[in-house]
């Protein structure tokens, strides 16, 4: 069993990929830690709270970051893709339980350093939780095992701009920051999560499920289908960019990468621009291909 940390910035994808990990036995679950993006790192908490009363978990919800790691924020939240609450307007009631107190950055720190080499932490929202920990606890580099960051767009265009992809656009100095630091990462972008194809059909079968579970997750999917409908005219479903990198950690031959040295665009039109070029001296593995019709039997077979 992998421990994993999941630091998330919950809007639907990654209520999804939240789902998977807690669903999947291959994972230990040490804690999930939130950051602002889609939404306010608040709403990030709440809903990752919302999410697992319906997964019925107690695994620890620790808040984050609220701004970015050093400049002004340059992205809001994204009810036009996510909802007005973050989970496609399905919030009926506020959790029943509380985040646990203290902020994510010290998490993640000591709970790397209690098991050194043997924690992956899956961050699916800005890297600015990991960079504060980073900042703060530098031996930490050597002493986690991996980090599977969902984000960037190096062989393919952004979904913000030309350029960047969402998260790493919402704070380019901190994943500037974590790529440059030396701790090993596994970038699963844009270049493989947009060849993954949840379908309406597929989406609709959680419906008929007699947890709690399934007609929650179709309902705040398909509100997320309907975005990526208007993004993209007869695309008939959605990318599962977060559970890629949970799918990653679970069997990491889902996706094929290739090492390279990669760089963030940090002003101008290309902020948030991730330029990767092979090199001796790389320090991403950057996912280019993805079995995508495998991880997405493997996906569905665990979150319904």
């Amino acid at each position: 069993m992998k421990a994993i940390i999941l630091d998330v910035d919950t809007g639907i994808d990654d209520a999804l990929a939240i789902s998977y990990a807690v669903r999947s036995p291959e994972l230990n679950v040490l804690g999930i830690t939130t950051c602002f993006g889609n939404v306010t790192v608040e709403e990030a908490t709440r809903n990752t709270l919302v999410v697992l009363e319906h997964l019925d978990s107690e695994v620890p919800v620790i808040p984050g970051a609220g701004k970015p790691f050093l400049r002004q924020p340059t992205k809001g939240s994204t009810p036009h893709i996510h909802g007005e609450d973050g989970i496609g307007n399905t919030l009926k009631e506020l959790p029943k339980r509380s985040a646990e107190q203290g902020h994510a950055a010290p998490f993640m720190i000591d709970r790397i350093q209690s098991q050194p080499n043997q924690v992956t932490v899956i961050t699916v929202g800005t890297l600015t939780n990991l960079a504060l920990a980073i900042q703060q606890a530098p031996d930490i580099v050597r002493q986690v095992e991996r980090v599977v960051v969902m984000g960037g767009a190096v062989t393919v265009p952004g979904n913000v701009t030309a350029y960047a992809e969402a998260n790493v656009f919402a704070d380019p100095d901190a994943a500037d920051y974590v790529f440059r630091s030396g701790i090993p990462v596994t970038l699963v972008g844009l270049d493989v999560t947009m060849k993954t194809l949840l379908s309406i059909e597929e989406m609709t079968n959680w419906r008929n499920k007699t947890s709690k579970l399934g007609p929650f997750l179709a309902d705040m999917t398909e509100f997320y289908m309907g975005a990526y409908e208007r993004f993209y005219p007869g695309i008939g479903g959605c990318a599962l960019h977060d559970p890629l990198a949970v799918g990653a950690v679970i069997e990491p031959g889902f996706v094929k990468s290739v090492p390279m040295r990669l760089q963030v665009g940090l002003e101008g039109e290309t902020l948030g621009r991730t330029t990767g070029t092979p090199d001796a001296d790389a320090n991403v593995a950057v996912c280019i291909e993805v079995d995508a019709d495998r991880f997405l039997a493997h996906f569905l077979s665990r979150v319904c």
